[in-house]
């Protein structure tokens, strides 16, 4: 038997913004282009994986960021209590995708190697390299390596049958996305590698970055991954909720990225 994943992205935030701050060369028309934040669960047979944390209400406050729902309430309302999560996915270490440190205390964390050194090394000597990033959220990491909670990846990694990671880097040196078999086929969850469907589907990327020549190789990466364009899951587009089927009677903002999108490219 063929394991496949059912996949959920579940919102926890949201940021209020225009075009320009979402394209490296800005956008001439300049309307809104909220932020939304999300974290997704991938849910097999015997096994459960979260990929990213997202950020906390102390965080948001700091950010200037909305948080509309706790992450561990939102797992909790899809049946995974995160005491029970064994595997976390982290695709890279920027404040919105690593925090709530203390939500998964039996969890094991999958991180690439170049990330951890990025996040670590001589790049934070650089204000714009290290806004991105939290203190606490780094140290904390680095907790767990100590603790031996962390597994590094380098590269391509099976983590599961049928689940893989891939380094991509872009938008931060060790950015790594997720591929994984659902009964549509191959769906790749992006998270930063794209903010956006407009940043892949026009090649335009999103302004926060480490390489601009690492992004657009990204960007053919995830078209090279997937089974097709609709098959591709960017990390904040609000468009998302509107694509895909609820997985909840009556909750808007969780949906199920193993069911068929209402979007064709």
């Amino acid at each position: 038997m063929t394991d496949s994943y059912e996949l959920y992205a579940i919102r926890y935030g949201h940021h209020d913004r225009t075009a320009k701050h979402n394209f490296i060369l800005g956008d001439p028309h300049d309307g809104p282009m909220p932020l939304d934040y999300f974290v997704w669960a991938i849910v097999g047979a015997t096994r459960t994986f979260v990929f990213d944390t997202g950020f906390d209400k102390p965080t948001s406050t700091r950010r200037n960021r909305t948080l509309t729902r706790h992450v561990g309430d939102g797992l909790r309302m899809i049946g995974i209590d995160p005491d029970g999560v064994r595997d976390v996915i982290l695709s890279h270490m920027h404040f919105d995708h690593c925090g709530n440190h203390a939500l998964f205390p039996n969890a094991r964390y999958h991180l690439q190697d170049s990330e951890m050194a990025y996040c670590t090394g001589r790049c934070m000597c650089h204000a714009y390299l290290r806004g991105p990033y939290e203190l606490d959220d780094v140290t904390d990491m680095v907790g767990k390596v100590f603790a031996g909670r962390v597994t590094f990846h380098d590269g391509v990694s099976e983590i599961a049958p049928n689940l893989t990671v891939h380094r991509v880097g872009g938008h931060s040196r060790g950015l790594q996305m997720v591929r994984v078999l659902t009964r549509r086929g191959w769906v790749v969850l992006g998270s930063d590698a794209a903010h956006f469907y407009a940043n892949f589907e026009e090649r335009r990327p999103f302004p926060v970055l480490e390489s601009v020549t690492d992004m657009l190789e990204g960007f053919d990466t995830m078209y090279r991954l997937a089974s097709s364009p609709d098959h591709i899951i960017p990390g904040h587009d609000p468009l998302v909720l509107d694509y895909y089927p609820p997985a909840l009677d009556g909750v808007a903002d969780i949906v199920r990225l193993d069911g068929e999108p209402n979007r064709r490219s």
